[in-house]
């Protein structure tokens, strides 16, 4: 039986056969997870539909959180690699936004797959080049290219990644059906004009007692 610690190192695909496995191991994965979710799927399923050894699967994917920030990986990449440049004249908050929301709507479809995704992607080990560092890298930098900042300064990627961990979250209730996927993408729209919107003064729409509150936004992408 192959040793499935999240101690061992994960091997990388070097030519283009192993590349084309790694590939095909994880569509399979993805496919199973969509059907049956992080807990339910084998691995012995993944190697077969994929077809390869149980000793190769494991050899790239020491375990099923290995393998599902895998995952998430490649559908970032994915999603980097399909999304144009915003159309001219387009804000960065709708740029975002529609960036974000489209995304929602396409883990929303497969939500037992979106939670192993997500719920692997929190808690595998992260190291200089792992699989989770790098997609939440992606992921920011293609936040950042949509808004069109070209140059970011320390604060705009602190602004991104405090967006991300917000979508993340909206994610989360909806996946676990604590919230719906209206509320989400409302919650999504709103993080976007708060964390994106020109700087200035915002007024809150409740009231305090003496009237409306303004509060000073300062932490904008430059």
């Amino acid at each position: 039986m192959p040793r499935t610690t999240s101690e061992r190192t994960p091997a990388r695909p070097t030519s283009a056969k192993q590349r084309q496995r790694h590939a095909r191991i994880l569509r399979s994965a993805a496919r199973l997870g969509a059907t049956h979710g992080l807990e339910r799927m084998q691995m012995h399923d993944v190697a077969r539909e994929s077809g390869v050894a149980i000793a190769t699967l494991y050899r790239y994917f020491p375990s099923k959180t290995h393998l599902f920030a895998a995952v998430m990986r490649a559908q970032i990449l994915r999603l980097d690699a399909g999304t144009p440049a915003p159309a001219p004249g387009t804000g960065r908050v709708e740029a975002v936004t529609e960036l974000l929301t489209g995304a929602s709507r396409q883990l929303f479809e497969q939500p037992l797959l979106a939670l192993a995704m997500m719920h692997s992607n929190n808690v595998a080990p992260v190291g200089d080049s792992g699989p989770v560092r790098r997609t939440d890298e992606i992921l920011g930098d293609l936040m950042l290219r949509t808004a069109g900042v070209t140059d970011p300064t320390e604060r705009d990627r602190r602004v991104v990644r405090i967006l991300q961990q917000a979508w993340y979250g909206l994610l989360t209730t909806v996946l676990y059906e604590r919230s719906s996927p209206e509320a989400a993408q409302d919650g999504i729209r709103l993080a976007c004009r708060l964390l994106l919107g020109p700087p200035g003064h915002r007024e809150w729409t409740g009231s305090t007692g003496g009237g409306p509150t303004t509060v000073r936004e300062d932490h904008r992408p430059t």
